[in-house]
């Protein structure tokens, strides 16, 4: 069909002199860019809300994106994850979301849902075997906004935060490295449902290639005080021929005795300060 219409289209331009020479003229429309793009990501560390994802260690990450027209969106991005952190399971973690949004001038609105998946991994209170009943995949709402260089984010979960409840809480997933008491010892604090997380994000373009980047996070978890932090973060980008580098230092003020991971190379507190590099490519 596309070819036939496209023939008819050469035919009547080349009847019209004019209109021909016109037409030849004139530089090709660039073509439209694809709905569909890829992202790819080596980084140094998983830092997720300023927290180490992957035992300090590196990660391999990436995803895929669909953009409609309208403003509508859904994708999915993917890393390895700590199977210290998330006992059990495929040591990854998939993310599933889709939402929309919309530019008025420099300002954007963005909202919708996101979906945190880890294959299998699961916290069983009773034995702290690999085979349990409390998941880790989360389920979150955002709204977002933003202005030029400037954006705000708001998450709000609506399950368990990452499976955190009465069993995982007194059941020794959060144990105090310092006195080996439970987050939750009379299992009396239920259910995390409602906690909720704030970004704030500049990205500054100091030129075409590089970017300055500021980032101040706040997590409130539901019932669970002893788990709120503020985290933040500075850093740079540069876009060297399409391969996007990146340098930050990130820092929480989480506390020590509950965001550390115990594992074969000993202890990690995995919220304190630490350099991240990345490199990575969007096609």
């Amino acid at each position: 069909m596309r070819k036939s219409v496209l023939t008819l289209s050469v035919a009547a331009a080349l009847a019209t002199p004019g209109l021909a020479a016109a037409q030849a003229a004139a530089p090709a429309a660039a073509p439209a860019p694809s709905p569909v793009t890829g992202n790819m990501t080596i980084a140094s560390d998983y830092r997720f809300r300023g927290i180490s994802q992957t035992y300090n260690g590196p990660a391999i990450q990436g995803g895929i994106d669909y953009a409609h027209p309208s403003g509508f969106y859904v994708g999915n991005w993917n890393s390895n994850v700590s199977s210290i952190l998330f006992s059990g399971g495929s040591a990854i973690e998939m993310d599933f979301y889709g939402g929309f949004k919309k530019s008025f001038g420099d300002i954007g609105l963005d909202v919708g849902f996101i979906y945190y998946y880890y294959p299998k991994a699961e916290w069983n209170a009773n034995t702290g075997s690999t085979a349990g009943n409390a998941k880790f995949d989360n389920q979150e709402i955002y709204i977002g906004a933003s202005w030029k260089w400037l954006s705000a984010k708001l998450n709000y979960s609506l399950s368990d935060y990452f499976g955190l409840n009465t069993e995982m809480a007194s059941g020794g997933y959060f144990v105090d490295k310092d006195t080996g008491a439970a987050l939750d010892p009379a299992g009396t604090m239920g259910k995390s449902k409602g906690t909720y997380y704030l970004d704030i994000t500049a990205t500054y373009p100091v030129t075409d290639k590089l970017n300055v980047i500021g980032h101040y996070g706040m997590l409130n978890v539901k019932t669970y005080n002893d788990l709120d932090y503020n985290d933040w973060k500075l850093g740079i980008t540069y876009d060297m021929s399409g391969w996007l580098l990146g340098a930050s230092y990130i820092d929480t003020d989480a506390k020590n005795n509950w965001y550390y991971l115990a594992g074969s190379r000993g202890l990690k507190d995995s919220g304190n300060g630490t350099v991240v590099l990345s490199i990575g490519k969007t096609f």
